[in-house]
């Protein structure tokens, strides 16, 4: 059965959006990546949405929905629920446009974001910190615009907010030298991807829009195979930018139009990708920002001599999430393991664990041990890094072999969620 759809962004509303957007939001590059392209023998574009001056793409929207606010809404004020790109985007339109704001975000907000948010906004804008989740900040956020009568600034079920989101996709059909076979294109609430696809649908039909969603938030994929749009119960929010329980009501039926397809991408691989990019090509990016590059890997054979482009959404990565990235990664690349290990309550036993039974590569990078002097055996908590994902048979052969094996916790998930 076909999804009908009841709104699509016209290309005038699109180009409108663009006229508007001209003084506040950069064109950014349409970057070749020469180490891509030489890995997936294909020429391989990133659109670096991460150079905006609110280092994200939301700040189109955000500014082309606000623009479009009557005098009297305007005077009125408005509000929104953010933790992060969405809420940034708005508070430079706020400022930029002299409309006053409240913009509510969870207790749980990095405290860089919320500075982030004050420093765009300026007095123009006041931050409300409520609840644990951004359930909470939304619920509050809705009962300030019914007991108010403020404007509610959706991050991505909006029209306007589409429509600013699409001038992405004409930027880039803009900047091509030659003619796009596929674009990949991170997919949260559904706006951008939304967006992007409707100007492609319009003026390059034969260029393919695959949206990318994390492994542990596949919202849009579910609705897809579902064909409907359902609200999931649980997700990861790791992929923060890109993780939502619910597609846009607005969205899903636009995707559901336009998309070629829809991927999924492990929270590891995305790790694996935030890390790579920064070693090998100096970019910074956030989790959402670094999915459409992470998903490649599994459309490698189709995209082989194609003109590619991956949208890069967003570079508003919190610093203090660095270990838990490296962690992630390790963790899918099968570098890093945790093990409960039975040591003898002697002297020299840790020794002999150190001499004997690690390998010349292996490194302890987590040990917690306490001593129990009524016990034969005592029981510790070790974290390993390896070189290579196949020096772990050996290890645990080595293990057994010495007796000091007792627990492999990498596939046990009711443990192995306290560790990371």
């Amino acid at each position: 059965m076909k999804v009908q759809t009841t709104y699509s962004p016209s290309l005038d509303c699109i180009k409108q959006a663009a006229v508007t957007l001209e003084k506040v939001s950069a064109m950014t590059p349409l970057q070749y990546n020469g180490n891509y392209s030489t890995k997936f023998n294909a020429n391989i574009f990133f659109k670096r949405e991460d150079l905006q001056l609110v280092r994200s793409y939301k700040i189109r929207g955000a500014y082309n929905k606000m623009s479009s606010l009557t005098h009297e809404e305007r005077e009125v004020g408005i509000v929104c629920a953010s933790a992060g790109n969405h809420a940034q985007g708005v508070a430079f339109a706020c400022k930029t446009l002299k409309v006053k704001g409240e913009i509510y975000m969870p207790e749980t907000t990095p405290k860089q974001k919320v500075e982030q948010v004050k420093m765009f906004g300026g007095s123009f804008v006041k931050v409300l910190l409520i609840g644990d989740t951004f359930d909470d900040a939304q619920a509050e956020a809705s009962k300030s615009c019914a007991e108010l009568g403020k404007t509610f600034i959706h991050p991505f079920d909006d029209e306007k907010i589409i429509e600013g989101q699409a001038t992405v996709g004409l930027e880039i059909l803009t900047q091509a030298e030659h003619p796009i076979d596929y674009i990949f294109v991170p997919v949260g609430g559904g706006g951008l991807a939304a967006g992007l696809s409707s100007v492609c649908k319009i003026l390059s039909p034969t260029t393919k829009v695959i949206g990318l969603e994390p492994e542990g938030a596949p919202s849009m994929s579910t609705s897809f195979k579902q064909n409907t749009n359902i609200q999931l119960e649980h997700i990861d929010k790791f992929v923060d930018g890109a993780a939502v329980r619910q597609v846009g009501q607005l969205t899903f039926p636009i995707c559901k139009e336009n998309l070629t397809e829809m991927g999924l991408v492990p929270e590891g691989k995305v790790c694996q990708t935030i890390l790579d990019l920064y070693n090998t090509e100096a970019i910074v990016v956030e989790p959402a920002g670094a999915l459409t590059i992470a998903g490649l890997d599994q459309y490698a054979e189709v995209i082989e001599g194609k003109n590619v482009v991956c949208v890069i959404s967003g570079s508003n990565n919190d610093i203090t999430r660095t270990a838990e990235i490296k962690e992630r990664a390790l963790l899918y690349e099968q570098l890093k393991h945790y093990f409960i290990i039975r040591f003898p309550q002697r002297a020299g036993a840790l020794k002999e664990f150190v001499l004997e039974v690690l390998g010349p590569g292996d490194d302890i990078t987590f040990f917690e041990y306490s001593k129990k002097n009524s016990r034969e055996n005592g029981p510790a908590l070790v974290g390993i890094e390896l070189r290579q994902k196949s020096d772990l048979e050996p290890l645990i052969e080595r293990m057994k072999e010495r007796k000091f094996f007792s627990k492999y916790l990498n596939n046990q998930d009711d443990l192995f969620q306290y560790l990371i």
